[in-house]
């Protein structure tokens, strides 16, 4: 089931409960105005999406929309980081994404058929 990323911040003010932002942040290992900026709908940089996620122990796919195994070989991965600019449009990232996930799906294919299987 994929999450909307909207979620993400609603998950960390769920985790976070009464405690406060710096022993949350503290545990996540991101400065506590990071985490108020991704608790407040802010989208995060990679590193501090992929943080963010093992604190909360929720699979990073489930937001992204990744199948879990897509039999790419992870040194073949392709890999993008998209940082939030107000040029860059929520809807023009996640275009890109999934245009970066087709295209490394297309070459996986032909690889294999290159190999025969």
């Amino acid at each position: 089931m994929t999450l909307p990323i909207e979620e993400l911040g609603q998950l960390i003010i769920r985790k976070r409960g009464a405690r406060g932002i710096r022993a949350a942040a503290a545990e996540a290992e991101v400065s506590p105005a990071t985490l108020s900026r991704v608790e407040n709908g802010n989208l995060p940089d990679l590193a501090t999406f992929a943080k963010i996620c093992r604190w909360l122990d929720v699979d990073p796919a489930r937001f992204l929309g990744v199948e879990k195994d897509t039999g790419v070989v992870a040194s073949e991965r392709a890999v993008a980081h998209f940082r939030k600019k107000a040029t860059v449009s929520k809807e023009t990232a996640t275009s890109l994404g999934a245009l970066i996930l087709s295209a490394q799906r297309a070459r996986h294919a032909r690889a294999q058929l290159e190999r025969g299987e």
